[in-house]
């Protein structure tokens, strides 16, 4: 990272990131093309685990390019952002924004295991609704797509 001074090196810090943001980003690469789409997500980590990663969740719908890119490359890369604030500067060049950030990459895996698809789901509810307990109609949970992105690398950043 070119501007250290704005990196995020702290795991909690990180997943607070995680927490406040409300859309992922994910890049992945359809036959050499770039194909960014931006989803819901929920996560799972234990951030006070020196050194552990965070596991994402998705849904999506058991049919659509996303899926289609997937079959053929499961690597992808994910960017989360939140805390924008405008920062209004005496000149025109003075003008800037604040943000908190987090990017990375991994791979990604459609959802098998029933009981692993509702845990995906549920934190993914958990995620927008602050909730935690959750039922769900049976014939959508069925149709429902859960993705899973392990991932390899993540770093954060900010500008306050």
């Amino acid at each position: 990272m070119r501007r250290t001074d704005r990196e995020i090196t702290d795991q909690i810090e990180i997943a607070d990131i995680l927490q406040k943001s409300d859309a992922c980003h994910l890049a992945l690469v359809d036959d050499g093309t770039p194909y960014i789409v931006a989803l819901n997500y929920g996560f799972s980590w234990d951030a006070s685990k020196e050194g552990s990663l965070p596991v994402i969740y998705f849904h999506c719908a058991n049919a659509g390019k996303k899926l289609d890119v997937l079959r053929k490359n499961a690597a992808a890369a994910f960017f989360i952002d939140t805390g924008h604030e405008l920062v209004r500067g005496e000149k025109d060049c003075d003008w800037s924004m604040k943000y908190r950030s987090v990017a990375g990459n991994g791979f990604i895996a459609v959802v098998e295991d029933r009981a692993e698809k509702k845990q995906g789901l549920d934190l993914l509810m958990r995620h927008y609704s602050g909730r935690t307990e959750f039922s769900y109609n049976e014939a959508l949970f069925e149709r429902t797509v859960i993705l899973k992105l392990t991932v390899a690398s993540i770093t954060g950043k900010q500008k306050a």
